[in-house]
């Protein structure tokens, strides 16, 4: 039976440069090579052998629900809340009520909020 690993999440964002500083400022990425090709895209590394490639497509039409996001993992979700406050970055609790940390059933904390295009990303204490 074959096995697999998780690699990289790939969005297609209007503004690359919009994008990469968003992630650099608020999580550290790294920008790593783009050893694929010579395109636009731009490459992040999110740690341990993981990627977000940011693919520019400035006509795209993105419509996204909150049900469609990636999920990020740290064990201080109040200190990360304050990174955002700090930026400005507007983030609710899975019902949307803002502002808020969530709680859930397994005793997870989390909250949610977008990305300059509109991804929706959560942020938790699973890890």
């Amino acid at each position: 039976m074959s096995s697999y690993l998780f690699n990289h999440i790939a969005l297609a964002v209007k503004d690359v440069e919009e994008s990469i500083a968003f992630y650099q400022s608020l999580f550290k990425f790294t920008e790593i090579k783009n050893t694929a090709s010579n395109s636009k895209t731009r490459w992040l590394s999110i740690g341990e052998g993981k990627e977000l490639h940011l693919i520019p497509r400035p006509e795209a039409e993105i419509k996204l629900v909150k049900a469609v996001h990636f999920a990020l993992a740290t064990p201080d979700v109040e200190a990360f809340v304050e990174q955002l406050e700090k930026q400005n970055i507007s983030y609710s609790d899975w019902r949307g009520v803002a502002d808020k940390i969530y709680i859930r059933d397994d005793g997870i904390k989390q909250v949610y909020f977008q990305d300059p295009n509109g991804y929706w990303i959560e942020v938790n204490n699973a890890g």
